[in-house]
């Protein structure tokens, strides 16, 4: 740094403003110094920062599955925050292994990120208390942790699971399955909440038959479909709690006669270009990442305030497969 300050005929603290973005320095001066930085090859030395602030300039973002869209467009709006801050973004994929998370995100703290973002796979995060003892920013998205005080980003999963099934009772259906994940997962009991408020609210009782929960085991989805559409009181409409289980359910009523109404928790690619088109009930995953981070950056900036719990709301996207009224049964 002392030789592009020689070169550029300015003070190293002039040098040190440009190489970390800081303002008060002249656009003229500035060319100098990128200048002088170009023919010298200088590069920072972010060792040397770590020492002299105890920052890294780096945090960490670990997500389920890096290739599921939810995650790729969490990771984008996640990642355009910390750059805004002059920010690295590491990330890792558990891949829906709770002890992998755990793996990598201790990896993560052992290289001293300043902050970490996760969507838990885990139902145990005690393990990262001693961590945020020691100083680091933590902030959960999709799912809040059981065990720990820490803050959280949601998406309304109750409200929009509540809004798709008003959604059909309103286009006069009564007998309305529903096709959930695990109700172990904080996600998958707040979307079956959500139905049972919705058909409590229509004055009506929820018929158990119509409950179909860890839909996503092998096998399991062709068993709760032959029960909920060919028994002697079928279901007339259908709500999926996750795309993935969309999909399959799309997979196996296209083309049957007297297909169920549909709509599903979560937005997927092409849903729009089916025939019907797929009814959904959309989260904002960019929002989540975009919210999260922010979170992130002002506990870095010195927010002590007790933990936040920021619910962002669903949106209800109306296609064609969801207002399908009954008669067609």
């Amino acid at each position: 740094m002392k030789d592009v300050a020689e070169q550029a005929g300015v003070g190293i603290k002039t040098v040190s403003r440009v190489v970390n973005g800081e303002p008060g320095v002249t656009p003229e001066t500035m060319a100098r110094v990128l200048t002088a930085i170009q023919d010298l090859g200088f590069r920072r030395n972010d060792s040397a920062r770590t020492l002299r602030t105890g920052r890294t300039g780096a945090i960490a973002l670990l997500v389920e599955q890096v290739a599921d869209p939810f995650s790729s467009a969490l990771t984008g709006a996640a990642e355009e925050v910390a750059s805004r801050h002059g920010t690295l973004l590491l990330t890792g994929s558990c891949r829906d292994d709770p002890h992998r998370e755990r793996e990598l995100a201790l990896a993560f703290c052992a290289r001293r990120v300043d902050g970490i973002i996760v969507v838990p796979a885990a139902a145990d995060h005690s393990y990262l208390a001693p961590e945020m003892a020691a100083g680091l920013a933590a902030v959960f998205v999709d799912r809040p942790p059981v065990d720990l005080e820490a803050d959280s980003v949601l998406a309304d999963n109750a409200g929009g699971a509540r809004r798709g099934v008003e959604h059909l009772l309103a286009g006069g259906h009564r007998r309305i399955g529903f096709l959930g994940d695990s109700e172990t997962f904080y996600t998958a009991a707040e979307r079956l909440r959500g139905y049972h408020e919705a058909v409590a609210g229509a004055g009506l009782t929820v018929d158990p038959r119509l409950v179909e929960m860890d839909a996503l085991k092998p096998g399991r989805i062709d068993l709760a479909l032959a029960r909920l559409l060919d028994g002697p009181a079928p279901a007339t409409a259908l709500f999926t709690g996750n795309n993935r289980l969309t999909v399959e359910v799309l997979r196996r009523i296209t083309g049957r006669p007297g297909r169920p109404a549909l709509v599903g928790f979560d937005d997927f690619e092409l849903a729009d270009l089916l025939t019907p088109g797929v009814t959904v009930i959309a989260q904002d995953p960019a929002g989540l990442g975009h919210t999260a981070a922010e979170l992130l950056f002002s506990r870095l900036a010195g927010d002590a305030s007790a933990p936040h719990r920021i619910v962002l709301p669903t949106r209800l996207i109306p296609r064609g497969s969801g207002e399908a009224g009954p008669a067609h049964r």
